[in-house]
């Protein structure tokens, strides 16, 4: 059997499918005593087919619980931290409190720590999932109201809040070239080419616009890592001892940035450096970061407030999007003769 996939199973679904009555499925939920290892089975695999959620589909009949959930992928991203900075600020004087979940070690995707808040009964989720697909959101927003903090989508069943990344990464790009760059790298993670609506994935495909708009499509250097300063630093370091003759160095963001800056400064190398954010420690005269600055703390107060907007019953997508600012400092300087 086939549901609609923009509302969430029922257990008549669920029974449905597996060809029993609704108390056979109910039995199977509360593990009822004479439940069959066949009915389970049957049922068990039509709620994995159905993408059956037992707490979401009670979701009405409970009310509010006055939660909201964040899901994040990466603590050690300063920026993230000034989101959830500014989404909690939001929330102050309301009754609502906010419940974090970090997505699974190992996977950018997402989808189990938002469905692990769902199924918490939070009122809402505000997500940072670049690489969750898109029909997998709508099915879960269909029950509880979702903001994607970061995406691109256009869908009319979530809103979305973002920064402008093609106008944030022709402002970097544009600073790099009229400092007489011609032989810029970006640094990006390993999966950007995966999640085109992503930042990361504008990022990448906006460098590789701006080097063949400047006549350099042959000069263009994508340096692929993990996640961390600690990844960035490996891979920046291996490629100046590989002999790179790039000049400048356009990270994705300014986690990246701050591990190549590292291998700048211990291998001595004459490579300018741009990240994109704009975290708290970017501006320290130690650092001096030139980036990308975008409003994290506004943007986080954005995305709850289109929350909780769908919470007390807005139908209409809105899909925010904030314009970033160039922040000059001393890692940026004109090629060595």
């Amino acid at each position: 059997m086939t549901i609609d996939q923009r509302r969430a199973a029922t257990i008549e679904d669920v029974a449905a499918a597996a060809g029993v009555s609704r108390a056979a499925v109910s039995k199977v939920l509360r593990d009822a005593y004479g439940v069959s290892p066949a009915m389970r089975e049957r049922v068990t695999a039509a709620m994995v087919e159905l993408e059956y959620r037992p707490k979401v589909a009670a979701r009405a009949m409970r009310g509010r619980t006055f939660t909201i959930g964040i899901e994040i992928p990466d603590f050690g991203n300063q920026f993230f931290t000034r989101m959830l900075g500014g989404a909690m600020g939001a929330l102050g004087g309301t009754p609502y409190q906010i419940v974090i979940a970090p997505a699974e070690e190992g996977s950018r995707q997402g989808l189990r720590a938002i469905e692990a808040l769902v199924d918490r009964q939070v009122d809402g989720v505000i997500a940072v999932s670049p690489r969750v697909d898109q029909r997998g959101l709508e099915r879960i927003a269909a029950s509880t109201p979702v903001v994607m903090f970061g995406r691109h989508d256009l869908s009319d069943d979530y809103d979305t809040v973002a920064g402008d990344d093609v106008a944030g990464t022709a402002a970097a790009m544009q600073h790099l070239l009229g400092l007489g760059h011609a032989r810029i790298a970006h640094l990006t993670l390993n999966e950007s080419d995966q999640a085109e609506r992503s930042p990361h994935g504008v990022r990448l495909r906006e460098y590789q616009s701006a080097m063949a708009a400047a006549g350099r499509a042959d000069d263009v250097e994508v340096w692929r890592t993990d996640e961390g300063q600690d990844a960035a630093y490996e891979t920046v370091r291996a490629a100046i001892e590989a002999g790179t003759t790039a000049t400048a160095l356009f990270a994705a963001h300014d986690e990246l940035a701050i591990g190549a800056l590292r291998a700048v400064a211990e291998t001595g190398a004459d490579l300018s450096v741009v990240g994109y954010d704009d975290v708290p420690i970017a501006a320290h005269p130690a650092i001096g970061l030139t980036t990308v600055h975008q409003p994290g703390d506004v943007m986080g107060a954005r995305a709850v407030q289109l929350l909780l907007e769908r919470v007390a019953g807005r139908a209409a997508p809105v899909h925010e999007v904030f314009q970033p600012e160039l922040r000059v400092r001393t890692s940026t300087r004109p090629p060595a003769a």
